[in-house]
């Protein structure tokens, strides 16, 4: 089979031909329908992530072995089950579910995978979705699906599921304004969950005139541009002071920041009202310099937001199924195109999700 492999980081993914997975037992081999292209890939191809003061921590430190395949956001049809697979059979539609975990530490043993202190994640530390076949070490980790387009299903395995997992924590005493910062794949699906699970209007910042359209469309009650007002360090009309004006001076009750850079942090905590609640999600990296006095003066809460466990992914899916949310797919390319759609997204040229089709 082929498949799309990270060697060397930074360097172009390289297609190879391997050898079809082998699976018995409880292990299950899906034929992959598309695989959603993800800014944690990006990460993966990058080496790591920027922690800021010029460190960087490598995705090997965390148990990555290259090469590997990337993509873990994975929809297909079953091609070959183990002979202990039950309620899974030959020529099922399923979603893969990749946030594997040790299933002994104590996240693990309460349902949430995702926060596992050993993940075992399936695109990240064993091979992913960029290929035309894929082994799901247990059938316990599919979810069939029906009715709903295959390749914005990808989404509900990872961008739909941090959103839902940033948005419900976000939605604690029933903010009357909530902040999504960053309209791409993430912040997109924030807007529509936002708008489905709880009563606050919603403010989407981004960068981008086209992007903002596209949160309008999804149901952002306002939108700002944060290029066009200017920094939140400068004069009158920034966007901290157009978002403020927007809450009628009060502040935002959450922000969601989707992209978690310096700059967006900087202008969540300036548009947070006292007793607000900000949400860390993206991975953009960096630092910044935080005054420690205004969060307890301001009795903000600051937390992280990652990914989300197998029972919320199913919520997700009835939530798609219902047409409450549509997962916008605005590119597919092939697989010989990986390298083009990693390119692409790092530079911020896609809408919404782009998906690799094997």
């Amino acid at each position: 089979m082929k498949a799309a492999q990270i060697v060397t980081p930074k360097e172009p993914l390289q297609i190879k031909d391997l050898d079809i997975p082998k699976v018995s037992d409880v292990e299950v081999l899906v034929k992959v329908t598309a695989a959603g292209v993800c800014h944690s890939d990006l990460h993966l191809w990058e080496g790591g992530y920027d922690l800021g003061d010029g460190t960087f921590l490598k995705v090997t430190d965390r148990g990555v072995k290259y090469p590997v395949t990337p993509g873990h956001e994975i929809v297909g049809t079953v091609a070959e089950i183990g002979n202990n697979v039950q309620g899974i059979s030959v020529g099922d539609e399923v979603l893969v579910y990749p946030w594997l975990g040790c299933g002994e530490c104590p996240a693990c043993k309460v349902g949430d995978e995702n926060l596992c202190d050993t993940p075992r994640s399936i695109g990240l530390f064993q091979n992913g979705g960029y290929a035309e076949n894929v082994k799901v070490p247990h059938y316990k980790y599919l979810a069939k699906i029906s009715g709903i387009d295959l390749d914005a299903a990808t989404s509900l395995a990872c961008s739909a599921l941090t959103a839902y997992t940033a948005v419900k924590k976000a939605n604690v005493n029933s903010p009357e304004f909530l902040v999504t910062i960053g309209a791409g794949g993430l912040g997109l699906m924030g807007i529509q969950i936002a708008k489905a699970i709880t009563n606050a209007k919603v403010i989407c910042v981004d960068l981008d005139d086209k992007k903002l359209e596209t949160a309008k469309e999804m149901g952002a009650d306002y939108v700002v541009n944060s290029n066009i007002i200017g920094s939140v360090t400068t004069g009158s009309g920034n966007a901290a002071q157009k978002i403020t004006s927007i809450t009628n001076n009060k502040g935002a009750d959450s922000v969601i920041d989707f992209v978690n850079a310096p700059q967006t942090v900087k202008m969540g905590l300036a548009v947070l009202r006292k007793r607000g609640n900000l949400v860390l999600v993206g991975l953009f990296g960096g630092s910044f310099e935080l005054s420690l006095v205004t969060i307890p003066l301001k009795a903000i809460t600051i937390q992280g937001a990652y990914t989300g466990n197998y029972s919320d992914m199913l919520k997700l899916i009835e939530l798609a199924k219902k047409g409450i949310i549509n997962p916008i797919i605005s590119k597919r390319y092939s697989l010989d195109q990986a390298n083009i759609a990693l390119e692409n997204l790092r530079a911020r040229k896609i809408i919404g999700r782009a998906v690799i089709k094997p």
